[in-house]
């Protein structure tokens, strides 16, 4: 809380590092939906910059208390932690998650606690399989993931990279962004 202003922190987790990936294309029509809003700030997490190692730590990272051995991670925990909530941009590989958020996800584990997190996701069915498997993943942390989510069609919903949304999906990203703030700002007090 600043003067009496809440600000709230939102990361955008750009959930796949594939070559040609549309992820980041999506992230950033996700960014224009979360730009503008008094109060609210938003940061691009991107994994592919991240370039994290296969989770091999010693301990679960709940017992490991932030404290990491890698660089790489030590600045994923940061950029993490210092999020109040989430939006994670993922396609659906092979009717679940991307193995790169997965690892993402396993190397953290207080830095995710208790924070809400929305998704968008896309593939051919629109991901929605992948949002399904993340939302049991993320339950293991106490994390409210909100119900509204955006989904949208590899065939019908991007040209070459960027996506082309129709008024529906402007509609459900807006009704995502305003419920994830309103969950984060409840939570803040």
């Amino acid at each position: 809380m600043t003067k009496g202003k809440c600000t709230v922190k939102i990361g955008i987790i750009v959930g796949s590092i594939r070559q040609g990936r549309k992820a980041e294309g999506v992230a950033q029509w996700v960014a224009q939906g979360v730009a503008g809003r008094d109060g609210v700030e938003a940061e691009l997490l991107d994994l592919a910059v991240f370039k994290l190692p296969m989770f091999d730590a010693p301990k679960p990272p709940m017992m490991l208390k932030r404290q990491y051995d890698s660089e790489a991670v030590r600045a994923w925990s940061q950029a993490v932690d210092s999020c109040d909530g989430f939006i994670f941009v993922l396609p659906e590989y092979n009717r679940s998650i991307p193995a790169v958020l997965k690892n993402a996800v396993d190397w953290l584990a207080p830095e995710w606690m208790d924070k809400n997190a929305a998704c968008v996701s896309y593939g051919s069915v629109g991901g929605v399989r992948a949002v399904e498997h993340l939302r049991h993943v993320l339950a293991n942390f106490n994390m409210h993931v909100i119900r509204p989510q955006v989904m949208l069609s590899l065939f019908t919903d991007f040209a070459d990279n960027s996506v082309v949304s129709n008024e529906r999906q402007q509609k459900d990203l807006k009704s995502l962004v305003d419920d994830l703030v309103a969950a984060v700002a409840r939570q803040q007090g």
